[in-house]
């Protein structure tokens, strides 16, 4: 098992978000096994990017202003 970190977690609650806007147009009801592999790979897509993007942020947050 894997320690996330509490950022870890917050970005992959977001990315959680991204991917089940996409499961709604896919629709929940369809089983993984009938997934096209379009679909599987636009799955997988949005979630690497939900969770680079929402890691991002949460770094430029965290990271203090620069004064000058």
């Amino acid at each position: 098992m894997v320690d996330l970190t509490e950022e870890e977690r917050a970005a992959i609650t977001a990315t959680m978000k991204r991917v089940a806007l996409l499961m709604d147009e896919i629709g929940w009801a369809t089983p993984l096994a009938e997934l096209t592999e379009a679909q599987v790979r636009a799955l997988i897509e949005e979630a690497v990017e939900g969770f680079r993007e929402a890691m991002s942020d949460i770094a430029r947050a965290q990271t203090p202003e620069v004064p000058f």
